[in-house]
């Protein structure tokens, strides 16, 4: 029992010898290739296993005839095993190198296209981690240019709708000046509303930069939907009454929420407008608030005829005005993106559906913490 013992001490040594230097080795090379550090770890492990041998052998004092056999039968199996592990780690290496070679690729601008060949399992966990990567990147890159294209037609859009106000009023006010305005009243008064209207322009490009930029601030208070919903009807009446189209709100529940008045005041405001502009004369808007689950629903239901079908999802863009079944307003389509980051700024959802003889805008909103 003894002799055994003391065996598996010096093979124990030995190999601990071994693995000691390989350890070191290894340390020294681990900022080298994976070839390189997969060629240590297969010579340490080869190392070890013919260091242990050998001191057991020379241990045993065998004649000089028998130790040269033992080390050289055990110095054969060590070259093939060593040889081995190497064309295996090839392997290996091949396919990282593959995977290097696609992770490149994606870098540069492209998409990720993970290698055909199989792979280990570590490899394929980042062949899958890349390739969802590469699919979030591409989805932020369409969207970044969809971003971009918009900001484009936006000051396109924004300096004809400036233009054309500003060369009238230039126009009026040389008139003036001359003398030769038939109607000075009638000047003055256009003037001062293409001034209003240059301002309240100006004042939702202001709205949409700080929406853009998170500078809005929002001061929250508890509020009931049906009051926010009944002064902006008052305050719509008067357009209304104007163009003709008649203003429903019967459907009107008191539905508590944590919002900024003035804010909320502005989405709802804007959606009124908006479908009054839309509602051909002696058509009907109606407004409606009801409580589904832990949310409130604000709804604008307008008489527009409808909105095609692939102009939905562009609705609440910046510029967006509209298609032929629903003529372009006055403005510069900025109400419904600055409605959609006022309601995403109180952590609620805006939406628009399709009904029979108009559309349907939706404003979603949490509830108020007490009746959550």
């Amino acid at each position: 029992m003894n002799d055994v013992l003391l065996i598996a001490l010096f093979a124990l040594a030995g190999a601990a010898g071994a693995g000691v230097l390989g350890a070191v080795a290894l340390r020294l090379v681990r900022h080298r290739s994976v070839t390189v550090s997969l060629t240590v770890v297969a010579a340490v492990t080869v190392t070890a296993m013919l260091a242990g041998t050998l001191a057991v052998a020379w241990a045993m004092f065998l004649s000089p005839h028998d130790l040269t056999v033992v080390t050289l039968v055990v110095a054969m199996a060590a070259v093939v095993s060593l040889a081995t592990a190497l064309l295996l780690g090839r392997w290996v290496v091949a396919r990282s190198r593959d995977l290097a070679r696609a992770a490149r690729e994606f870098g540069e601008g492209g998409g990720f296209a993970a290698p055909s060949a199989r792979a280990t399992a570590e490899l394929a966990d980042v062949t899958r981690e890349l390739a969802a990567t590469s699919a979030r990147l591409a989805a932020s890159r369409e969207r970044e240019r969809a971003l971009e294209t918009s900001r484009r037609e936006l000051v396109a859009w924004i300096s004809h709708d400036l233009r054309t106000p500003l060369a009238g009023i230039r126009a009026m006010a040389e008139a003036l000046e001359d003398g030769v305005a038939a109607d000075p009243g009638r000047y003055h008064r256009q003037i001062r509303t293409e001034v209003e209207r240059l301002g309240t322009m100006v004042g939702d490009l202001f709205e949409l930069s700080r929406i853009h930029a998170g500078a809005l601030e929002l001061a929250t208070s508890r509020v009931s939907l049906q009051d926010l919903a009944g002064d902006a009807l008052l305050g719509a009446d008067p357009l209304a009454r104007e163009r003709g189209v008649r203003l429903l709100g019967g459907a009107l529940a008191h539905v508590p929420v944590e919002v900024d008045g003035k804010e909320m005041t502005r989405v709802l405001a804007n959606l009124l407008v908006n479908a009054i502009r839309h509602t051909p004369a002696d058509g009907t808007v109606t407004v409606a608030v009801d409580r589904h689950g832990d949310s409130a629903v604000l709804s604008v239901t307008d008489g527009c005829g409808g909105i095609p079908e692939e102009d939905l999802a562009k609705v609440f863009d910046t510029g967006w005005r509209g298609s032929p079944a629903r003529t372009p307003p006055a403005g510069a389509g900025l109400g419904l993106a600055i409605v959609r980051g006022i309601v995403e700024a109180h952590a609620g959802h805006a939406a628009v559906h399709n009904v029979p003889g108009g559309c349907r805008f939706e404003v979603t909103l949490p509830l108020a913490a007490a009746h959550a």
